[in-house]
């Protein structure tokens, strides 16, 4: 018999241990051999739970106790989460994680360690909650050249752009509703301002790519500067704004990831996500490209993912050599993304037609009710960033909007 512990007891944690319970029969009958609970770690207590007598406050139980071999860490940071899991990984017990800042930021180094133990380090939770896409990544894909991924990865920022296009909300209101809801944080920083979308590509390029990209490497935005006329143009134009977390091959033969709010045409896919479900496009040389859709965050969604990866802990003989990555000293295969050619939105207010064809030649110009007199939009054919950023200022006026245009494919 397989013994799990699971460390934390919080949304996730509880959520993991309640659908486990919920289908243990299954699970059993499917992996062919039993598999139970036997610690849950929290400083909490928990006297009217129908598993209080499994709660524990010390990792030295589980740790030093030999029947235990699969640890779920659902505590979150990278503080007690990241000493308690290397501890585990060290006496050769698999860990399975939703800690997608863990993961982000200590990664290569607990997949080393598991490597050296004869164990797992997996975390299907950790990028899109419910949404299968590591195991995808480095099985089901495996026959690709991956060249591309772009996806929706934060369900709070896609719920309060929806309520922009949909309900002409404010960026403030569609937040405050988003709070309201329990979507969001009472401080929805991490959400707003594209980190938790930034750890999550983070992860998957890593994977892809093979070397461990940093946080601090990719260059992040979030939607704090969005407009609901921004949204009502990009509308208009046949499409949506939507916050996307990116990583792609460029010519050269580095890495671009990035994370930033991009106008998305109507014929992609992401433009019609809505609310808080999230979409994961990867790009690969036999597929062409494949989507991966659902939730992405939630109690039981993300728990799904964590049963999933104990299951499958509890099935692995030795440590998996597809899912890992080389750790990284510096970042100089990642890709300057000024470099990077890309179109571009442009709002402005006091312009002239005839400036925006000195600086950029052709336009796409758009439209929204109301437009005022005053004021103009349009897209900017595909050059470098940098490019861009020179010809800008050219053109005059108050500049109120500048988003990038989505493109991979």
């Amino acid at each position: 018999m397989s013994k799990v512990a699971v460390l934390g007891y919080g949304v996730v944690g509880s959520g993991t241990v309640e659908l486990f319970y919920k289908n243990k029969e299954k699970i059993v009958k499917k992996m062919g051999r039993e598999l139970d609970i036997k610690y849950i770690l929290d400083i909490r207590d928990f006297p009217d739970s129908p598993y209080k007598e499994k709660f524990t406050k010390s990792i030295d139980s589980i740790v030093d106790d030999p029947e235990v071999t699969i640890v779920a860490e659902v505590m979150g940071g990278v503080g007690d989460a990241y000493n308690y899991t290397k501890k585990c990984l060290e006496k050769g017990k698999s860990v399975v994680t939703s800690n997608k800042e863990l993961v982000a930021k200590k990664g290569a180094e607990l997949l080393k360690i598991a490597s050296e133990h004869g164990c797992n380090f997996l975390f299907e939770a950790s990028t899109g909650g419910a949404i299968p896409i590591i195991r995808p990544l480095h099985q089901c894909l495996a026959g690709n050249d991956i060249t591309a991924i772009a996806g929706i990865l934060n369900g709070t920022t896609n719920f309060i752009l929806t309520k922009m296009i949909n309900e002409q909300m404010s960026f403030s209101d569609a937040l405050t509703m988003a709070q309201k809801l329990g979507y969001a944080e009472k401080d929805p920083t991490a959400d707003i301002e594209g980190h938790d979308a930034c750890r999550k590509i983070c992860i998957l390029s890593s994977l892809a790519f093979g070397k461990h990209v940093y946080p601090e490497w990719v260059h992040c935005e979030g939607i704090t500067k969005l407009t609901l006329e921004d949204s009502c143009y990009a509308e208009n134009w046949g499409g949506a704004i939507k916050l996307i977390g990116s990583v792609k091959r460029t010519e050269d033969g580095k890495i671009l990831p990035m994370v930033r709010p991009a106008f998305v045409c109507g014929g992609n896919q992401l433009s019609h996500i809505s609310d808080v479900f999230n979409g994961i496009m990867v790009y690969g040389d036999a597929v062409d490209e494949v989507m991966f859709y659902g939730r992405g965050a939630g109690k039981l969604p993300t728990a799904s993912a964590i049963v999933a990866d104990i299951v499958d802990a509890a099935k692995m003989n030795g440590t998996s050599i597809s899912q890992t990555w080389e750790d990284s000293d510096d970042n100089s295969f990642i890709a300057d993304y000024k470099e990077d050619v890309v179109p571009m939105y442009v709002r402005v207010k006091g312009s002239d037609k005839g400036k925006i064809s000195a600086a950029f030649g052709d336009v796409e110009y758009l439209t929204r009710d109301g437009q005022p007199d005053d004021e103009l939009a349009f897209i900017v054919t595909a050059m470098p960033e940098k490019d861009f950023d020179s010809k800008l200022p050219a053109i005059g006026g108050e500049v109120l909007g500048n988003i990038r245009v989505l493109e991979l494919d």
